[in-house]
């Protein structure tokens, strides 16, 4: 059977899709095991995963467009102009992209878990909380007096934590329908 060289380029394609489907299983699967694992919250196991295939995503299209006959001269013009316009737009939020990667090191390497009592010390305002739920963003720590603190994750590891008691959300005082 004699292919011409589009349908080579299609089962080049084909073959990249199964490689990198393979590849997103593999590592869903060990970031499911290590969260897991580590007893971390399943909507920040299924986030981290949201980004891993968002990166494999973005690597299938720029692998594609090589595979279909795209110039490496043509594909750096136009990545380095998205992402010219994507890094000035994002100069000015830049505590976003902070907080994300800050989260996402914090998913591999954060020593408290949802339910811990800590304390964060902050020189003009120690915060005493229960940490409710830990986001892309920030997280939410819940006070003895049953407000609630959104603290960003960039900040959370810039400064110094202390556990105070491992599952103190067992020990709170006030339940969710008290705060409404």
């Amino acid at each position: 059977m004699d292919l011409n060289p589009l349908q080579y380029k299609w089962i080049s394609l084909v073959i990249l899709i199964i490689i990198l489907l393979i590849i997103r299983f593999i590592t869903n699967g060990l970031i499911k095991k290590i969260g897991r694992k580590s007893g971390i919250n399943e909507a920040r196991i299924h986030l981290i995963c949201r980004y891993v295939t968002a990166t494999l995503i973005i690597i299938a299209l720029a692998v594609s467009a090589f595979i279909f006959g795209a110039n490496l001269k043509d594909l750096g013009l136009i990545f380095s102009s998205i992402f010219a316009v994507i890094g000035i737009g994002l100069f000015a939020i830049w505590s976003i992209l902070s907080n994300i990667t800050s989260g996402i090191i914090m998913f591999f390497s954060f020593p408290y878990k949802v339910g811990d009592k800590i304390m964060i010390h902050d020189k003009d305002d120690p915060i005493e909380a229960i940490i409710e739920d830990i986001r892309a963003f920030q997280l939410h720590l819940r006070m003895d007096n049953g407000n609630l603190i959104t603290y960003p994750n960039n900040l959370i590891l810039q400064k110094a934590v202390t556990l105070i008691k491992k599952d103190a959300i067992e020990d709170f005082p006030y339940e969710d329908d008290d705060l409404i």
